[in-house]
């Protein structure tokens, strides 16, 4: 409606502000889009937030539970076996005649079966010692000059029996004063019936000078004590029922009671 006095007279009704210059105003619907966007984000934001915070305060609250005061170990080592005090007269037991195990060697060198000498020339030098230790079917033709020939004893499973006695030029024969000790589970190695102990026996009977013992029951049991304070594993329950000590931790065993002193070399 137009004013009827004069323009200088009249009082001018003020006008919203405009949008600034080169910018229109967004329609309703995308303003309310935007608006909506935002909101989630910051819901979103914040949920993570939250999230990492409770982790943060569920890990804190299971590490109190967890701390090690290494102070307390000061001054603490752990005892060792006292592997002199296993008596030697019963831990083996003769399967050819009634021989008693030699129980003292001055110097001992444990060879294991790894190919870990192929190439040293060791071979002298293990010549050299008193006594040395051989593990299952490892043999030393055409090795010699790596890890020598001398055998005093063979430590053999009850798993390698067959493979050693197959080849008695090898392992008889080669080194007649070698004496054979044998170990597995009690029905094939501690009874007369054992089928292994009949094989062996009969081996026996074509190798006279052949000396072979089985280790005790009750030196198997100190082996399965030893081999569950250090592993932690008990062989009679699964899955670790198949676990037998291992045969170069059982030879080096027998050697630290029979040798005053001893040398693996692996």
């Amino acid at each position: 409606m137009a004013c009827p006095r004069p323009l200088s007279q009249c009082d001018p009704t003020p006008l919203p502000p405009g949008p600034p210059a080169g910018r229109w105003p967004l329609p309703l619907s995308r303003r309310r889009r935007e608006m909506s966007s935002n909101k989630e984000q910051r819901s979103a934001v914040f949920v993570i937030l939250f999230a990492l915070i409770t982790i943060l305060i569920l890990y804190s609250s299971n590490s109190a539970n967890e701390v090690f005061h290494y102070g307390s170990l000061r001054g603490r080592t752990r005892r060792p076996v006292n592997l002199k005090k296993w008596s030697i007269t019963d831990g083996y037991i003769p399967i050819l005649g009634n021989k008693t195990l030699p129980s003292r060697c001055h110097q001992c060198v444990i060879v294991t079966s790894s190919s870990h000498l192929l190439g040293t020339k060791l071979g002298p030098e293990i010549e050299r010692a008193e006594c040395t230790i051989r593990m299952n079917d490892a043999p030393t033709t055409g090795y010699s000059a790596d890890v020598g020939n001398k055998t005093t004893f063979r430590v053999v499973a009850h798993s390698s029996v067959f493979r050693v006695l197959r080849r008695p030029q090898e392992f008889v024969n080669r080194t007649p004063e070698t004496v054979f000790i044998f170990w597995g589970p009690p029905n094939k190695m501690q009874k007369p019936q054992g089928s292994l102990v009949r094989v062996i026996q009969r081996a026996g009977l074509v190798f006279p000078n052949m000396e072979a013992y089985a280790v005790s029951l009750g030196r198997m049991r100190q082996f399965d004590d030893l081999f569950r304070s250090e592993t932690g594993k008990d062989r009679y329950q699964p899955p670790a029922r198949s676990l037998w000590p291992a045969l170069c931790s059982l030879s080096a065993h027998s050697a630290q009671r029979a040798c005053c002193s001893q040398h693996a070399l692996l």
